[in-house]
């Protein structure tokens, strides 16, 4: 094998990590369904391969960041994908979010297939943490597999935990976004109750900063709906509800109650009916915004 690393997926969080990788000095070949995402790699020093398969080949590790489960099945297993060119005994490194089954069955076939090792390994902490080095990635798989991947990850993330065998990480995942998704929720109400009230709710993080109610999510997201500040989007709605709706139907197999996470998926779920899918998720606290012009009661 080279020392080339793959990287499969230049979307909101897959290039700033990439890049971090570049930064790092490591070498790295990049591929992207839409080849011109690619374009802010490439120009940071990465080399674009023709398809995924000629992307993974020869690399002893393999990163991978894509939307939901049928985009990771066709780029590894699809014509050209990931699969026809990964090397037997190299490490599939998984950033993707997808229901914790899928994970093992996908990691099953390629270790049956191509005698290569995949490693679920989901993140947390947005398009900032993903720039800036500082995101938490929880990881389901084999011990040796997470060795071999850990000095790679560490230039892109503060934490790399190995939670369990196949699937584990993805299940991690979710319960972290049953805490983001409805966290979100709850600070966009709280923002939207300071503003009605006619205090200055962008002081919010700094009046509860150390106190109960302080989190990255309230330092980060509330500044950011009371500026309206969308784009570039922290993260797109159809990703938090896809994730909402995945940890809920794991709820549903074991018997698990999500309440809360329930509404917030049906908020976000709105959300997606009034604005479309990639709008900004903190776009939620818009929902509440008073309309111009609205006749009072």
């Amino acid at each position: 094998m080279s020392d080339m690393l793959g990287f499969v997926g230049m979307g909101l969080m897959g290039l700033p990590m990439a890049k971090r990788l570049l930064g790092a000095g490591h070498r790295v070949t990049v591929w992207n369904r839409t080849a011109a995402k690619c374009a802010p790699a490439v120009e940071a020093g990465a080399v674009l391969a023709a398809s995924a398969a000629d992307c993974a080949r020869d690399a002893p590790v393999v990163f991978m960041c894509l939307t939901d489960t049928k985009a990771v099945e066709a780029a590894v297993f699809g014509a050209g994908g990931i699969a026809d060119g990964i090397a037997r005994d190299a490490v599939l490194v998984d950033f993707s979010s997808m229901a914790p089954e899928a994970t093992r069955a996908f990691a099953s076939r390629l270790l049956a297939e191509r005698g290569a090792h995949w490693l679920d390994a989901p993140v947390s902490g947005g398009v900032p943490g993903a720039e800036a080095g500082t995101l938490a990635v929880m990881a389901g798989g084999d011990a040796a597999a997470f060795a071999r991947a850990e000095p790679f990850v560490r230039a892109m993330a503060q934490r790399f935990t190995l939670m369990g065998p196949s699937g584990a990480g993805q299940t991690t995942k979710l319960c972290n976004q049953v805490i983001v998704g409805s966290l979100m929720c709850v600070l966009a109400e709280a923002t939207r109750l300071a503003t009605n009230a006619g205090i200055e709710a962008a002081r919010l993080p700094e009046a509860l900063a150390g106190g109960w109610a302080d989190s990255k999510p309230m330092q980060i997201c509330v500044p950011r709906m009371v500026a309206g500040t969308y784009d570039p989007p922290l993260g797109h709605a159809y990703t938090m509800l896809k994730d909402l709706d995945t940890a809920r139907a794991l709820a549903v197999q074991k018997g698990s109650p999500l309440p809360i996470a329930g509404l917030a998926a049906e908020i976000f779920r709105t959300l997606i009916a009034r604005e479309g899918a990639e709008a900004d998720a903190l776009r939620i606290f818009a929902l509440t915004e008073p309309q111009a012009g609205r006749e009072q009661a």
